[in-house]
């Protein structure tokens, strides 16, 4: 017969990360949060669409209140996160409520850095067009 060998299972680690990363992309359809380490790991993200909004509510502050404040209370139970600094990026409606948001979990907020890229003069425009 076969002997059968016992697994041994592996319990996973809890990392505990009292200081982190936030970014928050703010588009005109939907709102991503990504929390990460200070190294750039990514612990946990959600979006307003992976939150069972769909179509044009996606685009609402209301929609990426809710999926800040779901994302940032798990963050806070699950890695004991206190402190984060927040990056900005997109031109969407749900940036501002994002950010109350995960102040509002109780996640204290260092600094709120806005990254949108601005073109400095960027692509050369269309011709006119003819009448």
């Amino acid at each position: 017969m076969a002997e059968q060998k016992k697994q041994i299972k592996k319990r996973k680690v809890k990392k505990i990360v009292p200081h982190g990363l936030v970014y928050v992309n703010s588009t005109f359809n939907n709102t991503i949060v990504t929390f990460t380490d200070l190294n750039g790991n990514v612990l946990k993200w959600t979006s307003c669409g992976a939150n069972n909004f769909k179509g044009s509510r996606k685009a609402t502050p209301y929609a990426a209140q809710i999926s800040a404040s779901k994302l940032a209370e798990a963050i806070k139970s699950n890695f004991g996160m206190e402190k984060v600094d927040v990056f900005v990026k997109g031109i969407g409606s749900g940036r501002e409520s994002a950010v109350r948001a995960i102040n509002a979990v109780g996640i204290f907020i260092n600094s709120i850095k806005d990254i949108t890229p601005i073109p400095h003069n960027g692509c050369r425009p269309k011709k006119p067009r003819r009448t």
